[in-house]
């Protein structure tokens, strides 16, 4: 089997599975964070977790590019900061900044994610910086497809970001509690958390106008939606005060 066939597979499998992936979690949520239970077999701290399996995108998509035969130009590595952008602060500063210091997450979890991430980083990265040949030249980036792509993804990274901030902002350090979080679209929404960071793999998509970054932004998609689904219903029945008119993921939508 070549390497393309392998490609290939990879990327029509992960599309058939995140069908499957999106309706299972509607009725079993991933057990880590609020959703935490006993059942999951051995847990690690949390920080170690996200840690682990986060990294593994960070690493491989810059291994990617250093091993990638395509033209370096501005555009390729635009794509990587674009990518390293998310994947640093989520590997090496958001589990830093974890205040339920107590909290932990079952060790299947983090597998299951890593041997996705190794997969998403491999699919997205030989694309862009082997299989995509002279496709990504300079003039990429005048393209209405990267502009929109890339002021989506800006757009989601920053929603993604103050969401983050307003939760931990909650809590103080040490504290397991949770509150029910206001301001900006946590008015209209349970998860803007979420909501950014969908919107910034559908912006990647747009931004490589590619098969590969489509199945990651369906993946994301496959995975957050149900749990922001699981949240909005956990934070009703946990706080008789919780908004009514609060959706779940999609403002004045779902």
């Amino acid at each position: 089997m070549d390497e393309f066939t392998l490609f290939r597979i990879i990327l029509i499998s992960s599309f058939t599975v995140a069908v499957g992936i999106f309706i299972a979690l509607f009725f079993v949520s991933a057990p880590y964070g609020r959703q935490s239970r006993r059942g999951w077999g051995p847990h690690l701290p949390n920080w170690l977790g996200w840690f682990l399996m986060e990294s593994v995108s960070a690493v491989t998509l810059a291994v990617m590019f250093l091993i990638g035969d395509a033209p370096r130009t501005l555009t390729s590595i635009l794509f990587l900061l674009m990518w390293e952008a998310h994947y640093i602060h989520r590997s090496y500063i958001y589990p830093f900044l974890l205040r339920d210091g107590k909290k932990k997450m079952p060790v299947l979890v983090v597998g299951m994610a890593v041997i996705f991430n190794l997969g998403n980083a491999y699919v997205n990265g030989r694309y862009l910086f082997h299989f995509s040949g002279t496709r990504y030249t300079l003039g990429w980036l005048l393209d209405p497809r990267f502009i929109l792509g890339l002021l989506l993804f800006i757009l989601g990274f920053v929603i993604n970001r103050w969401a983050d901030n307003s939760l931990r902002a909650l809590r103080e350090p040490g504290g397991t509690g949770y509150k029910i979080p206001h301001g900006g679209l946590y008015e209209y929404i349970s998860c803007p958390n979420y909501f950014g960071e969908i919107l910034e793999w559908f912006g990647w998509a747009i931004a490589t106008w590619s098969l590969a970054g489509l199945t990651f932004a369906i993946w994301t998609f496959a995975n957050l939606a149900p749990r922001a689904w699981s949240h909005h219903k956990w934070y009703r029945e946990n706080f008789r005060e919780y908004p009514a008119d609060r959706k779940a993921l999609l403002p004045g939508v779902w």
